[in-house]
């Protein structure tokens, strides 16, 4: 390979040149906002009231804005999927239903591979939502709402690969989406629900979802003798448990240190219970924390466990450290 030669000239150019493009780009984006107005709300109205599923279509980069506009309307609470023109006219047309709304992504607006088929998906009976940055276009036209997606210039500096125009696209994509989201009243936990396996679905994770709940939860009457409670806590395995009484309601814990200060204390302890040697009103937490908020809970106190407790005082489970390690928070 080539390398390439280094010179304060050539460096300074191509940081211009980097900040040129930024520039544009944000420039283009920017240029939207003054084009918001009612189509925009008949877009969202459009998407919000869909029955069936949001089928995005464009070729070339503009497919490639679609995938990622359809990508965020899915993870977003709304069904939607990337369809390829091209396909589509080859066989694929039988996903188009009557009951979807099909957004259409072409900036001159004659995409023959798209125009074909907006003109086919018409006739099914489908909803279209045109994206352009020619008003005029056949695609404006056809269109149910037209949104104008146009860009002063490219930031290409022969003013040809599509780049100001496809931010501005991705940009436009992004605001009905999540504009979508909050008509739809979707939620932090909707979200968490469609990302269990990434980071975002992590920190969104409730305590409810890693604590250690029914048979798994250490627990032990008030009366319990001191050799019962230290094998429900070996037998649970959590270095603690909870002390509850009568009507079920906690009333302390007792962990692993508390039984070794004891022993340092008292060389008789066999006759104690589990309401003498406990740690009365202990630090609890509620179910639907999220569990980063237990975890700064945890840190702060320098406690290993927390109790789970319901609106009626009964624990409901045990959230230990280690079930937040394994959700890689740290």
């Amino acid at each position: 390979m080539t390398a390439i030669p280094e010179s304060g000239a050539s460096t300074h150019r191509s940081l211009d040149l980097a900040a040129r493009v930024l520039r544009i780009e944000a420039n283009a984006v920017e240029g939207l906002v003054a084009r918001l107005d009612g189509r925009f709300i008949d877009a969202v109205r459009l998407l919000a009231a869909c029955r069936g599923r949001v089928i995005v279509t464009g070729m070339g980069k503009s497919g490639l804005i679609c995938r990622k506009i359809a990508a965020t309307l899915a993870s977003t609470g709304t069904p939607a999927f990337f369809l390829h023109p091209a396909e589509a006219l080859h066989g694929d047309l039988g996903v188009v239903t009557e009951g979807d709304v099909v957004v259409a992504l072409s900036y001159g607006g004659e995409t023959a591979e798209v125009v074909r088929l907006v003109e086919i998906v018409k006739r099914l009976g489908a909803r279209l939502i045109g994206m352009t940055g020619a008003p005029q276009s056949t695609l404006a036209q056809l269109a149910d709402v037209h949104l104008d997606c146009g860009v002063d210039e490219e930031a290409c500096p022969l003013n040809l690969a599509p780049t100001a125009s496809t931010t501005a696209a991705l940009a436009l994509g992004d605001a009905l989406a999540m504009v979508l989201l909050t008509e739809k009243g979707f939620r932090a936990d909707d979200f968490a629900y469609r990302h269990p396996g990434g980071s975002l679905g992590k920190r969104l994770m409730r305590v409810s979802q890693l604590m250690h709940a029914g048979e798994t939860m250490p627990s032990v009457p008030e009366a319990t003798p001191l050799r019962e409670v230290i094998y429900e806590m070996s037998r649970k395995g959590l270095g603690m448990t909870c002390v509850v009484d009568e009507a079920g309601r906690l009333v302390g814990i007792i962990t692993d240190g508390d039984l070794r200060r004891l022993m340092m204390r008292e060389a008789d302890v066999a006759r104690r219970t589990a309401r003498e040697i406990m740690t009365p009103r202990p630090v609890t937490i509620a179910g639907d924390v999220l569990a980063a908020e237990a975890l700064q809970v945890m840190e702060a106190r320098r406690i290993t466990s927390v109790p789970v407790v319901g609106a009626d005082g009964r624990p409901t489970g045990v959230l230990h450290i280690h079930d937040l390690w394994r959700t890689e928070l740290f």
